[in-house]
């Protein structure tokens, strides 16, 4: 496997722009790609997860969602990371390889959520299947219990999971269970491990509280010697602190919209909102 940049600063959870009429809206992903680095200073991006509403979405337009990540992110962005996971393990292998052939930075595997693994064997068997297929893209186990049900804790499934998954690179972990997290920073001493943490509501735990921009979280730093991201920032909340309001979106991105595939309803977001929704390296929201 060739070295890779170690992921830091921001990463974006992506939304998926969509015409009115629903259809995925590939034009975007360009624009998307310069507004998230030029304005936010992400450069990298987390693709069809949750709030890209990947679950949602048919493999051919995950495909075509993963494939014009790379091509409009090519010397732009760091780490272009593809959420693969399904409810089956073909249709898992199957988006595994894809990401693989155009390139991907990294692959994460959401649990399947029907027929759920109850155990850790069960789950890393799963997870150790979908990252045979990708055997020299960096793999991420996606951890959501709240949207899976499966609350196999990580802790636990690190021990020894570089042994049965040598390209495991680290996981999104999108739950409250703060001990379940600092239990894994505590085994992580050599940092081999990269946590992506990802519940909205606690990025006020962590950040001051008069923020005028996202810039000026940075000013605090942790003395942790891992790599903890935060994901998932509220859109609301990031409009709020960054000041960018409904009438300057629409200024700037009259013919971007968003309408939420899994919801049976009406509704535009206009899209430099979402955008919005990154991740910040857990080094910049903590305390000196």
């Amino acid at each position: 496997m060739t070295p890779r940049k170690k992921l830091k600063g921001l990463v974006a959870a992506t939304i998926t722009p969509m015409t009115p009429d629903g259809k995925i809206n590939l034009p975007v992903i360009r624009q998307y790609v310069d507004y998230l680095v030029n304005e936010q200073h992400v450069k990298n991006v987390f693709v069809n997860g949750t709030t890209g509403e990947g679950l949602s979405l048919s493999i051919q337009e995950r495909k075509q969602l993963a494939e014009e990540w790379m091509c409009q992110g090519k010397d732009k962005l760091d780490h272009v990371i593809i959420h693969v996971g399904a409810l089956n393990l073909p249709e898992c292998q199957e988006l595994a390889r894809h990401a693989a052939a155009i390139g991907a930075g990294g692959i994460a595997v959401i649990a399947p959520f029907f027929f759920k693994p109850t155990n850790k064997d069960e789950l890393v068997a799963f997870l150790q299947k979908v990252a045979l297929e990708a055997p020299e893209v960096p793999f991420y186990y996606y951890h959501i219990p709240p949207l899976t049900g499966v609350k196999i804790r990580v802790e636990e499934l690190l021990d020894g999971i570089k042994a049965q998954i040598p390209t495991f690179q680290g996981v999104k972990f999108s739950d409250t269970d703060l001990l379940d997290l600092a239990q894994c920073i505590n085994k992580n001493e050599t940092g081999e491990f990269e946590f992506l943490y990802g519940v909205d509501e606690h990025i006020q735990l962590f950040g001051p509280t008069n923020q005028s921009d996202v810039a000026s979280l940075c000013k605090a730093r942790l003395c942790l010697g891992t790599a903890v991201s935060v994901s998932h920032w509220g859109i609301s909340q990031l409009c709020h602190q960054t000041g960018l309001r409904d009438e300057e979106a629409n200024t700037k991105y009259p013919e971007v919209h968003k309408k939420p595939r899994a919801m049976d309803r009406e509704q535009d977001v206009t899209t430099p909102k979402a955008w919005l929704s990154v991740s910040l390296h857990w080094e910049m929201l903590t305390y000196k």
